[in-house]
């Protein structure tokens, strides 16, 4: 029996084994990917907060707008039809697409479009934040957002610009949940978000069929999608953590799709005429961040010196090649906004010089840790060889990603090796997570790299960020950004250092997948095979 096989649910084996022909592939209605995919903490749309979540909650719920399948960069409708906006006014009006329905079959109401965001906000997990940065609290949020008929009319707080307001409510907070069976399955309180964690609730073009964390996430063809059912009946994404199983699937066409390959496991593909390799820019930026509760790592000529202890070149060169570029500014490029200059290489001598100069003792010893997967380890080792070079000493601590994640969500870590992608498309999804921190206390959680980092940027950092979120003047806005960003390569405890590219290897007879540059605009619902 073939992995692939192994892993299925015994009803879908059943139809696999009857409609498989003898050599080894996947069935015609089935897409089955190979994929790490323990970073899930939670697929609530209330709290996902990861890149495979975000996966997930794309091909399970709808917003009332959003960035969709056919075309990744434009904001189109979904849930709603039109929409106007009132900047004056601080209102949007959005009008609902008649004849949606959710994955149970109850109609789609404005009801459950505030009752989604009120769900959001009451249960305040880790994207919350998103929907109450338009000034929405539990307590007035039914003044904010307001129903009449199909229509729902926002109402928000702040000198935002029009498009800042339509992102968010794209993101993936903002999903539209079906609130009369979550609440129907409420426990404690809850508000339905342990059984929100084994089942979906949304209008999506796929309806979860079976969770089971680190192991399958499988999805059912919603037949009742609004824009027409996938023709894929099924998608069984199956945890493999190590690319070079991956691979073996593919090759022996038990999977149809492996996302998690390294370059010479990519290269490696060359000689096999039924698979393509496919390339997407992401726009996922990389980092080493320092916790400013570790006492080693708070004077600014230890964030300095390290930013010449990355072997940039090096690690794009070889380990990386075909997945990373050299970036370092927390805006990815390729969104307006985005500073492109590199101004730190190598140079264990200069950081070295810096160390000395600040009177830093060293060696120093820190705990890195790293999500155990490549290419995070290698990249690790890569680290902990070059930093050794200027005297800082990497302990590295390999974990799972939701290990990992919910280390750092604590303040526990010393050292960080992680990645970022934007909550939504506009720089100050970027700009509130490296460059501003309301309040640094323990008790005041924000999910961001400043809080988590536990640093309080300079005060004309904080303010440059809250003044250029409120900027009417579009091009005056995006220099405001790319000056944020030049102030973080200059003064944070960051060392940002590549943007992702996704290298995904699949057969070639897999046509229609979608992968735009975050996680949020993975779409499965326009795959066929041919």
């Amino acid at each position: 029996m073939s992995y692939f096989t192994s892993l299925v649910t015994a009803g879908v084996l059943a139809v696999a084994l009857a409609q498989a022909p003898a050599q080894a592939e996947t069935p015609p209605n089935m897409l089955v990917v190979a994929q790490n995919i323990d970073d899930i903490v939670t697929i609530d749309p209330a709290s996902a907060y990861e890149f495979s979540s975000g996966e997930y909650v794309a091909n399970t719920y709808d917003t009332l707008v959003r960035y969709g399948a056919q075309d990744t960069t434009t904001l189109a409708p979904a849930l709603a039809t039109d929409w106007t906006m009132d900047a004056a006014a601080k209102t949007v009006n959005f009008t609902l697409r008649d004849g949606v329905t959710f994955h149970s079959g109850n109609p789609l109401r404005a009801e459950d479009v505030v009752g989604s965001w009120e769900r959001v906000v009451a249960l305040d997990k880790a994207p919350s934040f998103i929907l109450t940065q338009l000034g929405w609290t539990k307590d007035n949020i039914r003044d904010m957002v307001k129903v009449d008929g199909n229509t729902v009319t926002v109402r928000y707080e702040g000198a935002f610009a029009p498009s800042f307001v339509l992102n968010v409510l794209a993101a993936r907070p903002a999903s539209v949940v079906d609130m009369q069976t979550v609440m129907a399955n409420e426990v404690d309180g809850d508000m339905g978000h342990a059984w929100m964690n084994r089942n979906s609730a949304g209008t999506g073009p796929f309806i979860l069929k079976t969770y089971r964390p680190a192991e399958i996430l499988s999805l059912g063809a919603n037949p009742e999608y609004y824009q027409g059912a996938p023709k894929m009946e099924r998608v069984i994404i199956q945890h493999t953590p190590e690319g070079a199983s991956q691979r073996l699937q593919l090759v022996a066409g038990d999977v149809d799709i492996a996302k998690n390959l390294d370059p010479n496991q990519i290269s490696g593909l060359s000689g096999e005429g039924d698979i393509r390799v496919e390339t997407y820019p992401q726009a996922a930026v990389h980092w080493v961040s320092f916790n400013q509760k570790v006492d080693a790592l708070t004077d600014p000529a230890v964030w300095e010196a390290a930013r010449y202890l990355v072997d940039y070149k090096g690690m794009t060169d070889t380990l990386l090649k075909g997945q990373m570029e050299i970036h370092q500014a927390f805006w990815p490029e390729g969104f307006p906004g985005a500073l492109t200059d590199t101004p730190f290489s190598f140079d264990p001598e200069k950081a070295r010089e810096i160390l000395a100069d600040a009177g830093v003792q060293t060696p120093i010893n820190v705990t890195l840790d790293v999500i155990s997967a490549n290419p995070f380890v290698d990249m690790a080792q890569s680290l902990q060889s070059s930093f050794a070079q200027g005297g800082i000493d990497l302990e590295i601590v390999a974990g799972t990603g939701a290990q990992v994640i919910t280390k750092y969500r604590a303040r526990t870590h010393e050292a960080m090796l992680l990645y970022w992608g934007p909550d939504f498309m506009d720089p100050h999804s970027n700009a509130k997570a490296f460059a501003y921190n309301a309040d640094n206390a323990d008790d005041k959680y924000a999910s961001t790299t400043t809080w988590r980092n536990a640093w309080m940027p300079p005060e004309d950092m904080n303010a440059m960020t809250r003044a250029a979120l409120a900027e009417q003047d579009a091009d005056k806005r995006l220099e405001m950004y790319m000056e944020l960003q030049r102030a973080t390569q200059a003064e944070a405890p960051f060392v940002i250092m590549f943007q992702a590219i996704k290298q995904v290897a699949m057969r070639d007879n897999v046509q229609g997948f979608v992968n735009g540059a975050t996680s949020d605009y993975v779409f499965y619902r326009l795959v066929e095979k041919e």
